[in-house]
């Protein structure tokens, strides 16, 4: 890494950011010209201030050289060189697809910040995808507001105008283009059941945040308990607020979707009460 295999490494990477970079103000331009809105573009993004940094604003060349430390730490640990430099390689591929990806997106952001007549983006996932990026698809966001992302994640952003409302697919729409076997690998058996039934996929997938497993075994979550949250309206249990805690929370424990469905054993008329009650299905 600190030799010629290192800068070469580092070169491609750049050179990603910069192929990345340059095509979003023509990307803006044309889907505001698509939506008729017209230009009236106030200043140009210029590519080569893009490149060289990694999104949390440190120079890409210390970030690329995270992977040697990391194989250096496992051959100090024990494993083996090959293994070691596996995990190192590994994690070079996430940082720098991820590198170019965030690229991208940051050069979008400012093309459409630069661009008065676009005022908002769509977000937009591509199959296959995780769980939280899917209940994010074909919501609209300012054209400021940051993008939520995570290592590889190649979502995208579809600038607006004003006027404009595009279809996108939303989380529903990805769901069912999805096969049986990825809504298992991507939800879980007992959620994609709850889903099924008509379980809000927004609220399957928040409520892992603030799961735990009682002493008696039952999965429950702290998601959406409060007194503005979904779960805590809609179990109406009453609300105590802990020692230590920023807010009030619901008496009765909201129950997981999965501890729902495992708890209903087969019965769908009581797993859809179940799944009202505990505000996962209107």
């Amino acid at each position: 890494m600190q030799g010629e295999t290192g800068r070469q490494i580092l070169n491609a990477v750049v050179t990603g950011q910069l192929s990345a970079a340059q095509g979003a103000q023509a990307f803006v331009t044309g889907a505001m010209m698509a939506q008729g809105a017209g230009l009236e573009t106030l200043g140009a993004v210029v590519p080569g201030r893009l490149a060289g940094l990694a999104a949390d604003g440190r120079a890409l060349s210390t970030l690329l050289y995270l992977p040697a430390i990391t194989t250096a730490q496992g051959m100090q640990y024990g494993l083996s060189a090959d293994v070691a430099m596996v995990r190192g390689l590994n994690q070079l591929a996430m940082l720098a697809a991820s590198t170019i990806a965030d690229t991208a997106r940051t050069a979008t952001q400012v093309a459409m910040t630069a661009e008065p007549r676009c005022i908002s983006y769509v977000r937009v996932v591509r199959l296959p995808a995780c769980s939280r990026c899917i209940i994010l698809a074909g919501r609209q966001y300012s054209y400021s507001t940051g993008f939520q992302r995570h290592p590889k994640c190649d979502c995208g952003m579809e600038p607006l105008s004003q006027s404009e409302w595009r279809a996108s697919s939303d989380a529903d729409d990805l769901y069912k283009k999805m096969s049986p076997d990825e809504r298992v690998k991507r939800f879980g058996k007992d959620a994609v059941e709850a889903i099924d039934n008509g379980a809000d996929i927004a609220q399957v997938v928040n409520s892992r945040r603030g799961m735990a497993t009682t002493t008696t075994g039952k999965r429950v979550t702290t998601e959406g308990t409060t007194r503005r949250g979904i779960g805590g309206k809609a179990l109406d249990s009453g609300f105590d607020k802990a020692k230590g805690q920023r807010y009030s929370r619901a008496r009765e424990a909201r129950l997981m979707p999965e501890q729902i469905i495992k708890q209903a054993r087969g019965d769908r008329e009581l797993q859809c009460a179940l799944l009202r009650k505990h505000g996962y299905i209107t």
